[in-house]
Protein backbone atom coordinates (compact mmCIF):
# COMPACT_ATOMS: atom_id res chain seq x y z
CA UNK A 1 0.00 0.00 0.00
CA UNK A 2 1.26 3.41 -0.79
CA UNK A 3 1.28 6.45 0.80
CA UNK A 4 -0.14 10.28 -0.72
CA UNK A 5 0.56 13.68 1.89
CA UNK A 6 -1.58 15.99 0.04
CA UNK A 7 -1.73 19.89 0.25
CA UNK A 8 1.51 20.65 0.19
CA UNK A 9 2.20 24.24 0.91
CA UNK A 10 5.51 25.59 2.08
CA UNK A 11 8.97 24.85 0.63
CA UNK A 12 10.64 23.69 3.62
CA UNK A 13 8.33 21.64 4.95
CA UNK A 14 7.88 20.12 1.28
CA UNK A 15 11.31 19.09 1.74
CA UNK A 16 11.18 17.88 5.12
CA UNK A 17 8.20 15.57 4.16
CA UNK A 18 9.97 15.04 0.67
CA UNK A 19 13.10 12.84 2.80
CA UNK A 20 10.48 10.96 4.11
CA UNK A 21 9.87 9.30 0.81
CA UNK A 22 6.33 9.08 0.74
CA UNK A 23 4.67 7.65 -2.61
CA UNK A 24 3.07 10.68 -3.95
CA UNK A 25 2.99 13.91 -2.64
CA UNK A 26 -0.42 16.40 -3.29
CA UNK A 27 -0.35 20.36 -4.34
CA UNK A 28 -3.49 22.15 -4.56
CA UNK A 29 -4.58 23.69 -7.41
CA UNK A 30 -8.21 24.71 -6.40
CA UNK A 31 -8.22 28.90 -5.37
CA UNK A 32 -10.68 28.75 -2.66
CA UNK A 33 -9.00 26.09 -0.27
CA UNK A 34 -6.80 26.89 2.66
CA UNK A 35 -3.81 24.46 0.86
CA UNK A 36 -3.80 26.55 -2.18
CA UNK A 37 -0.45 26.18 -3.62
CA UNK A 38 0.98 28.94 -5.91
CA UNK A 39 4.10 28.86 -4.81
CA UNK A 40 7.94 26.51 -6.26
CA UNK A 41 8.29 23.46 -5.50
CA UNK A 42 11.92 21.94 -4.99
CA UNK A 43 13.39 19.65 -6.67
CA UNK A 44 12.53 16.15 -4.77
CA UNK A 45 13.45 12.56 -5.17
CA UNK A 46 12.46 11.47 -8.08
CA UNK A 47 10.67 8.59 -6.23
CA UNK A 48 8.03 10.80 -5.44
CA UNK A 49 5.30 11.57 -7.67
CA UNK A 50 3.68 15.04 -7.83
CA UNK A 51 0.23 15.25 -7.77
CA UNK A 52 -1.87 18.17 -9.06
CA UNK A 53 -5.42 18.47 -7.46
CA UNK A 54 -8.26 20.13 -9.52
CA UNK A 55 -11.55 21.28 -9.04
CA UNK A 56 -13.37 21.51 -12.25
CA UNK A 57 -10.52 23.48 -13.80
CA UNK A 58 -10.38 24.11 -17.38
CA UNK A 59 -8.35 21.26 -19.68
CA UNK A 60 -5.84 24.40 -20.17
CA UNK A 61 -5.27 25.31 -16.87
CA UNK A 62 -4.52 21.38 -16.37
CA UNK A 63 -1.77 21.15 -18.66
CA UNK A 64 -0.35 24.51 -17.40
CA UNK A 65 0.12 23.17 -14.35
CA UNK A 66 1.84 19.54 -15.41
CA UNK A 67 4.07 21.50 -17.10
CA UNK A 68 5.14 24.08 -14.96
CA UNK A 69 5.50 22.02 -11.86
CA UNK A 70 6.51 18.72 -13.67
CA UNK A 71 3.45 17.10 -12.66
CA UNK A 72 3.18 13.05 -12.65
CA UNK A 73 -0.62 12.79 -11.56
CA UNK A 74 -3.66 14.83 -11.67
CA UNK A 75 -6.41 14.24 -9.19
CA UNK A 76 -9.37 15.42 -10.50
CA UNK A 77 -11.86 16.31 -7.62
CA UNK A 78 -15.15 18.50 -9.36
CA UNK A 79 -17.93 17.16 -11.47
CA UNK A 80 -15.52 15.90 -14.29
CA UNK A 81 -17.22 13.94 -16.78
CA UNK A 82 -16.00 10.81 -18.93
CA UNK A 83 -15.55 13.03 -21.74
CA UNK A 84 -13.53 15.38 -19.63
CA UNK A 85 -11.37 12.87 -18.81
CA UNK A 86 -10.86 10.83 -22.17
CA UNK A 87 -10.17 13.92 -24.12
CA UNK A 88 -7.66 15.02 -21.10
CA UNK A 89 -6.02 11.38 -21.60
CA UNK A 90 -5.06 11.65 -24.57
CA UNK A 91 -3.95 14.99 -24.42
CA UNK A 92 -1.45 14.25 -22.34
CA UNK A 93 -0.82 11.02 -24.29
CA UNK A 94 -0.99 8.55 -21.57
CA UNK A 95 1.88 10.18 -19.76
CA UNK A 96 0.47 11.82 -16.73
CA UNK A 97 -1.75 9.53 -14.28
CA UNK A 98 -5.39 10.03 -14.02
CA UNK A 99 -7.02 9.90 -10.20
CA UNK A 100 -10.91 10.40 -10.42
CA UNK A 101 -12.58 11.35 -7.44
CA UNK A 102 -15.61 10.63 -5.68
CA UNK A 103 -17.37 11.72 -2.58
CA UNK A 104 -18.83 8.85 -0.68
CA UNK A 105 -21.68 8.88 1.63
CA UNK A 106 -23.75 5.16 3.28
CA UNK A 107 -25.84 5.65 -0.11
CA UNK A 108 -23.28 6.35 -2.79
CA UNK A 109 -24.13 4.05 -5.70
CA UNK A 110 -21.09 2.57 -7.11
CA UNK A 111 -22.78 2.04 -10.67
CA UNK A 112 -21.44 5.76 -11.38
CA UNK A 113 -17.98 4.45 -11.47
CA UNK A 114 -18.43 2.08 -14.60
CA UNK A 115 -18.26 4.90 -17.46
CA UNK A 116 -14.97 6.23 -15.59
CA UNK A 117 -12.85 2.45 -15.59
CA UNK A 118 -11.33 3.29 -19.09
CA UNK A 119 -10.47 6.68 -18.85
CA UNK A 120 -8.90 7.27 -15.24
CA UNK A 121 -5.64 5.13 -13.69
CA UNK A 122 -7.65 5.18 -10.25
CA UNK A 123 -10.20 6.02 -8.20
CA UNK A 124 -10.24 8.14 -4.92
CA UNK A 125 -13.12 8.25 -2.64
CA UNK A 126 -13.45 10.83 -0.23
CA UNK A 127 -16.10 11.77 2.34
CA UNK A 128 -19.01 13.58 0.72
CA UNK A 129 -19.37 16.60 2.84
CA UNK A 130 -19.74 21.25 2.38
CA UNK A 131 -16.17 21.21 0.45
CA UNK A 132 -15.03 19.32 -2.61
CA UNK A 133 -12.48 17.57 -0.33
CA UNK A 134 -10.52 18.47 2.93
CA UNK A 135 -13.76 17.69 5.31
CA UNK A 136 -11.41 16.08 7.87
CA UNK A 137 -13.88 13.15 8.39
CA UNK A 138 -14.21 9.92 7.37
CA UNK A 139 -16.71 8.11 5.61
CA UNK A 140 -18.08 4.25 6.87
CA UNK A 141 -15.65 2.14 4.99
CA UNK A 142 -18.09 -1.17 5.40
CA UNK A 143 -19.84 0.64 2.34
CA UNK A 144 -16.51 -0.65 0.82
CA UNK A 145 -17.46 -3.86 0.73
CA UNK A 146 -19.49 -3.24 -2.08
CA UNK A 147 -17.06 -1.80 -4.51
CA UNK A 148 -17.62 -4.15 -7.64
CA UNK A 149 -14.29 -3.19 -9.84
CA UNK A 150 -10.66 -4.16 -9.89
CA UNK A 151 -10.12 -0.56 -10.40
CA UNK A 152 -7.25 0.02 -7.92
CA UNK A 153 -8.35 3.30 -5.60
CA UNK A 154 -7.10 6.15 -3.04
CA UNK A 155 -8.82 5.71 0.28
CA UNK A 156 -9.09 9.51 1.53
CA UNK A 157 -11.26 11.05 3.91
CA UNK A 158 -10.08 12.30 7.60
CA UNK A 159 -7.48 9.72 8.21
CA UNK A 160 -5.50 9.86 11.42
CA UNK A 161 -3.24 8.15 13.12
CA UNK A 162 -5.59 6.24 15.05
CA UNK A 163 -7.43 5.10 11.95
CA UNK A 164 -4.67 3.42 10.48
CA UNK A 165 -5.80 0.00 12.37
CA UNK A 166 -8.76 -0.41 10.17
CA UNK A 167 -7.10 1.13 7.45
CA UNK A 168 -4.89 -1.81 7.91
CA UNK A 169 -8.02 -4.03 8.65
CA UNK A 170 -9.04 -2.91 4.64
CA UNK A 171 -5.52 -3.65 3.50
CA UNK A 172 -5.79 -7.22 4.36
CA UNK A 173 -9.44 -8.12 2.52
CA UNK A 174 -9.34 -8.93 -1.05
CA UNK A 175 -10.10 -4.77 -2.18
CA UNK A 176 -7.79 -3.17 -4.60
CA UNK A 177 -6.92 -1.00 -1.81
CA UNK A 178 -3.55 1.00 -3.92
CA UNK A 179 -2.93 3.59 -1.53
CA UNK A 180 -4.10 6.19 1.47
CA UNK A 181 -4.64 9.92 1.05
CA UNK A 182 -3.59 11.71 4.01
CA UNK A 183 -3.89 15.86 4.89
CA UNK A 184 -5.51 17.70 7.59
CA UNK A 185 -5.21 15.48 10.68
CA UNK A 186 -1.23 14.99 10.17
CA UNK A 187 -0.92 19.33 10.09
CA UNK A 188 0.45 21.66 12.35
CA UNK A 189 -1.98 24.26 10.25
CA UNK A 190 -3.25 24.48 6.88
CA UNK A 191 -0.54 23.27 4.49
CA UNK A 192 2.49 22.74 7.53
CA UNK A 193 2.71 19.11 7.81
CA UNK A 194 3.82 17.51 11.22
CA UNK A 195 6.86 15.79 10.53
CA UNK A 196 6.47 13.26 12.95
CA UNK A 197 3.33 12.13 12.23
CA UNK A 198 3.91 12.12 8.76
CA UNK A 199 7.02 9.85 9.64
CA UNK A 200 4.42 7.68 11.77
CA UNK A 201 2.12 7.12 8.79
CA UNK A 202 4.89 5.61 6.55
CA UNK A 203 5.90 3.41 9.07
CA UNK A 204 2.03 2.38 9.55
CA UNK A 205 1.75 1.92 5.89
CA UNK A 206 4.81 -0.16 5.44
CA UNK A 207 3.74 -2.65 7.62
CA UNK A 208 1.10 -4.20 6.54
CA UNK A 209 0.17 -6.95 5.45
CA UNK A 210 -2.20 -8.73 3.14
CA UNK A 211 -4.57 -11.72 3.76
CA UNK A 212 -7.42 -13.58 2.28
CA UNK A 213 -10.24 -12.41 4.81
CA UNK A 214 -12.55 -10.30 2.40
CA UNK A 215 -14.29 -8.57 5.08
CA UNK A 216 -13.95 -5.30 6.35
CA UNK A 217 -14.66 -5.29 10.52
CA UNK A 218 -16.65 -2.95 12.66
Amino acid sequence: MKLKICGMKYPENILEVGSLLPDYMGFIFWEKSARYFDGVIPDLPKSIKKVGVFVNASQEEIIEKITKYDLQAVQLHGQESVEFCLDLKDKINNQIEIIKVFSVDDSFDFEVLKPFETVCDYFLFDTKGKLPGGNGTTFDWKVLEKYPSSKPFFLSGGIGINEMDTVNEISKTNLPLYAIDVNSKFEIEPGLKNIQLCRDALQCVSTTCVSTDNKIKK
